[in-house]
């Protein structure tokens, strides 16, 4: 696949698009978070990472490997064990979520406050006749 010198991640076509929903995915986020702290196995991570099925974390961790994020380390040992780990661009990916993750958690309060006025103002205006917006 010939990728374009000049990315742009508003053009439709960008390869950065792709990019960007892997690593920003609710799944992506969260695997990248964990491993930040340290390596870990399949049944690790996903006890780390609440709430992801086992087939989510599995094609989460297939496409973060194959986008050359995550490395997977395969021992020939009985029973077989897996490490997944960051690597250099995988870190340094891991690190921008992180930060949009951590900036979430502290905002959630205003987040939902903001909902509330949103929701309180649309009932407000259905109840006087005003049309909703989908």
């Amino acid at each position: 696949m010939a990728v374009s010198r000049d990315p742009d991640v508003n053009r439709a076509m960008c390869p950065s698009r792709l990019i960007l929903e892997h690593v920003t995915s609710r799944w992506g986020v969260l695997v990248l978070a964990a491993l930040l702290d340290r390596s870990y196995r399949f049944s690790e991570l996903r006890r780390e990472v609440g709430g992801v099925s086992e087939k989510m974390l599995a094609q989460t961790l297939q496409t973060l490997e194959r986008d050359g994020f995550v490395h997977r380390d395969a021992k020939p040992v009985i029973p077989p064990r897996v490490d997944y780990s960051l690597t250099e661009l995988g870190k340094e990916a891991a690190e921008q979520v992180w930060g949009l993750a951590r900036w979430t958690e502290k905002r959630v309060d205003e987040v939902f406050t903001a909902r509330a006025r949103y929701d309180e103002a649309k009932e407000r205006g259905a109840a006087y006749g005003e049309a909703r917006t989908p």
